[in-house]
């Protein structure tokens, strides 16, 4: 069953406000635990760790942006 879109507009709010901030703290700190790799090596890290959070959810935030499909139309007489 495909989820509505306020669902998945507040489902994708609750991701970037709550897990987000979680998913990042986690991120450094799995950084600092190889004892402070070199520069390349953890700028490899992030990028890779950045685009890994939201495959996931990419189905939660497709199509967020754009207008509400289910809402009833208003140019309607």
């Amino acid at each position: 069953m495909p989820l509505r879109y306020k669902t998945r507009k507040r489902l994708a709010l609750l991701l970037l406000v709550v897990w987000l901030p979680l998913y990042i703290a986690a991120a450094v700190s799995l950084v600092n635990a190889l004892d402070r790799p070199p520069i390349w090596a953890e700028l490899l890290v992030y990028v890779v760790l950045g685009f890994v959070w939201v495959l996931p959810f990419k189905f939660i935030f497709r199509g967020v942006g754009r207008e509400d499909p289910d809402a009833p139309d208003s140019d309607a007489p």
